[in-house]
């Protein structure tokens, strides 16, 4: 009975970590450049009461083990970076990414991160930056006096400058970065990745090259969080959960009977 106790509680605290996942990705579900995850899990350790092929006192074997499963556990959390939508805005400086591929971006301490996110903007000093004024890598400055600007597929970026030729200047080119399992990225938050030991260096290189994807100006990549199936793992999640409390209630009362046998 206290066995039975202990695996529905388990049971019920995994369902928790599921439920706050999929209430992370509906919170994100309009955030640009989010990724939606998922929690995994896995059982715990059995305990073996009797051995399979253990000699029955009866004579002859025992054909199969006598074992009780202890529970479940949270394992880890998948992050999916299947593509989002893309989504036109109309504004020279958002960039959307189609296929795989992250911006690099410089952070205030001079380490770098990684976004999916182009919603670029231009600061005080013209370098291109995100919306938290973060510098995009590798750094490009627009002049003033630019106008027009245009960032190709292939990541360069050129404008025209009032008072000069009509002859686009460059400004310079955005690059990709790749990596070899990029669900093993650390979010931390601002929609922002950094590498870890379990997503491997980064793999940089141009857009639509080396496998890495191409650039639409004037578009965002929208989250890739499908409202209708996180509802439909949200009643199930629930579900699962009231089962678990239900094995708790009903063990609580087979105690009850328990000890008030005489």
């Amino acid at each position: 009975m206290i066995r039975s106790l202990y695996t529905a509680a388990t049971g019920m605290d995994a369902q928790q970590t599921r439920m706050d996942t999929i209430a992370n990705n509906l919170a994100n579900a309009s955030t640009t450049g989010f990724k939606k995850s998922r929690a995994d899990f896995e059982d715990l350790m059995s305990e073996t009461i009797r051995a399979p092929q253990q000699i029955d006192p009866r004579g002859g074997t025992q054909p199969a083990p006598l074992q009780v499963g202890m529970g479940v556990r949270t394992v880890s959390t998948t992050r999916s970076f299947g593509q989002g939508e893309a989504v036109q805005t109309g504004n020279a400086l958002d960039v959307s990414i189609q296929g795989d591929g992250f911006f690099r971006i410089q952070r205030p301490n001079g380490e770098y991160a990684f976004t999916r996110a182009g919603a670029f903007r231009v600061d005080a000093d013209g370098r291109l930056v995100t919306q938290r004024g973060e510098l995009v890598d590798p750094q490009i400055t627009v002049p003033r006096d630019a106008q027009k600007i245009t960032i190709a597929a292939d990541g360069t970026i050129t404008a025209e400058i009032q008072g000069r030729e009509s002859t686009p200047n460059e400004l310079g080119k955005l690059e990709l970065s790749m990596f070899q399992n990029p669900a093993g990225l650390e979010a931390i938050g601002g929609n922002l990745f950094v590498e870890t030991a379990a997503s491997g260096t980064a793999i940089f290189g141009r857009p639509g090259e080396q496998g890495m994807g191409s650039l639409n100006q004037g578009f965002l990549e929208t989250s890739n969080v499908k409202a209708v199936e996180e509802m439909v793992a949200m009643i199930s999640t629930q579900r699962s959960y009231e089962l678990n409390s239900k094995v708790i209630q009903t063990a609580d009362q087979m105690l009850q009977r328990l000890t008030s046998m005489r």
